[in-house]
């Protein structure tokens, strides 16, 4: 499927090439995902006669050398999907607490200092950042209940990408240079992101990256199942690492390890079905509040309507706040939080409110497929940044989930044990009562929600097309300060800050506002017919496939 319109991103963070485009092609479907190989191994297997979910499963194992920092097979996610027949459902594969929390004082555990460029930001690293894994056990979950391909046929383009080895695309260069006092951290991980030209620095971008022995446990894998990782070899390595270097990951929380399946936050808006990711993760909740408070908003193109968006967000952060959404405790009081949050009485206040006023950065991906036979899988996953430790079998880059702030805003060390860790991850489905289905999602740790936000208003409110809504420039609200992206008119800029004096303005189309990947798949009744849109974001790698 070849696309029509044809867009280059450039930009300060990372100069690279990126296709949003729209298209009335007919196929076997659509991929919008965080790099080209992402996307082409995504859409090779869709070409093969696999479903919109052995596609995802192919991507996300590409993604795991392409896109290295972002992702792992040590980390963890989420995917939303829908069947053919309508049914839907969120795979929770997010990473969870130890079962055992040991002093702070035995734990390996240190910060470390990133410079974004425009912005710099303080991450923990060391084996006590870790925490125990789920993406694996996703993986083989997905494939078990919803894909058709085997899964020797899925880990086939990350095996020859991991031997052969691939150039390094300029965002992912970018970032690997951002993260280098983590994945420099350690002499394993330098001898694999290490340039071999000048041994001081990471690689960059055109470099090759190769993993030869992340392409031998994928080939084990799919031989042996997910218990190699959990119970076996794998797992044995990575409690034994956890054991020597100050973690408190042990061989019983990896065997206990479990996917939970949930029914996903639906909610109408303007008369459209939106599915999210639902409690205890954060993400999904906090998006259904904020489109509440702009469900009877004026929208359009003007300046006003920037303010409004600006006001829902702050809005949204107070009423976060408000209820203890995202403070750390555990799944029920995570649901419970979430349920006052989206309760009528609780909105009510927010919404008056909202019409009285009208008038950092994650290691997080995203992948979106949708196929002919109605099948949609919106994909989000995440390794943090790492924890600088590689483990041996695979050459594995570890999570540190246990040392991002915004995971733990109670503090690091306060976790409850073997529960679920929250997260701002928001893979998103959108239906219209005429069968077209939109998959969406983004990286971005707290900017994920915001961009996504932005891409549906545009969507569905503004009318652009996908392509134009997600490559249109973007605001965004923390901590009450405006961060606002470069390609906003003068006008709206000074309008806003007449509002909001507390701003930053970014000069460029940047990383720090997300990465929002979406495909659409619109059925016309008769064979062959199907039509299909996909738009990649510039601001993180976005490809097609």
């Amino acid at each position: 499927m070849q696309p029509n319109v044809h867009e280059t991103g450039v930009h300060e963070t990372g100069v690279h090439e990126t296709e949003v485009y729209e298209t009335g092609a007919r196929g076997t479907g659509a991929v919008a995902a965080g790099d080209r190989e992402t996307a082409a191994a995504a859409g090779a297997v869709l070409r093969d006669g696999g479903n919109a979910f052995d596609a995802a499963l192919a991507g996300l194992f590409v993604a795991c050398i392409a896109e290295p920092v972002l992702c792992s097979l040590a980390g963890g996610g989420f995917l939303l999907g829908q069947t053919g027949n309508g049914a839907a459902r969120l795979y929770d594969f997010f990473c969870q607490t130890p079962g055992l929390r040991l002093p702070a004082d035995d734990l390996e555990f240190m910060p470390v200092h990133v410079d974004f460029g425009a912005s710099r930001q303080e991450f923990h690293i060391g084996m006590g950042a870790m925490a125990v894994p789920g993406l694996i056990a996703g993986a083989f979950a997905i494939h078990r209940d919803l894909c058709t391909l085997p899964m020797t046929r899925l880990v086939e383009p990350a095996v020859t990408l991991a031997r052969r080895g691939l150039p390094l695309a300029p965002l992912q260069s970018f970032i690997l240079e951002a993260v280098a006092p983590i994945f420099q951290w350690s002499a394993e991980s330098r001898a694999l992101y290490n340039s071999t030209a000048a041994p001081e620095r990471t690689l960059r971008r055109g470099e090759m990256l190769a993993l030869p022995a992340l392409a031998d446990l994928l080939e084990a894998l799919a031989r042996e199942g997910e218990d190699l990782f959990y119970r076996g070899e794998v797992g044995q390595a990575i409690a034994a690492a956890n054991r020597e270097h100050g973690g408190a990951i042990s061989l019983s929380d990896l065997a206990g390890y479990e996917v939970v399946r949930r029914a996903p936050l639906t909610r109408q808006f303007r008369g459209i079905e939106i599915l999210g990711n639902p409690a205890p993760a954060s993400g999904g909740s906090l998006l259904a509040f904020t489109l509440a408070l702009l469900e009877h908003s004026e929208m359009n193109a003007d300046r006003d309507h920037f303010v409004n968006l600006a006001h829902a967000m702050t809005l949204t952060d107070q009423a976060r706040e408000a209820v203890g959404l995202n403070h750390g405790c555990d799944d029920g009081c995570e649901n419970k939080a979430a349920a006052t949050l989206l309760s009528e009485p609780f909105m009510a206040d927010y919404r008056h409110e909202m019409v009285g006023r009208a008038g950092k950065t994650g290691g997080t991906t995203h992948i979106s497929v949708v196929d002919a036979k109605g099948n949609a899988a919106a994909l989000t996953v995440s390794n943090g940044e790492g924890c600088g430790h590689i483990l041996g079998p695979g050459s594995i880059m570890l999570n540190n989930m246990l040392g991002e702030e915004d995971l733990n805003p109670n503090g690091f060390f306060q976790w409850q044990p073997n529960s679920r860790i929250t997260s701002m991850m928001s893979p998103t489905l959108v239906r219209w009562k005429d069968g077209r289905v939109l998959a969406l999602g983004s990286g971005g740790s707290n900017r994920i929600r915001s961009a996504i936000l932005q891409v549906l208003i545009n969507h569905l409110c503004l009318g652009q097309s996908l392509g134009e809504a997600v490559a249109a420039p973007r605001i965004h609200m923390e901590q009450g300060m405006l961060h606002i992206e470069a390609g906003h008119r003068a006008e709206t800029i000074a309008h806003l800050g007449e509002r909001f004096p507390n701003q930053q303005i970014w000069p460029d189309r940047n990383f720090f506002f997300g990465g929002a990947h979406g495909v659409s798949f619109e059925p016309n009744g008769e064979p062959n017919s199907d039509a299909f849109s996909a738009a990649g974001d510039p601001r993180r790698g976005g490809a097609i496939g």
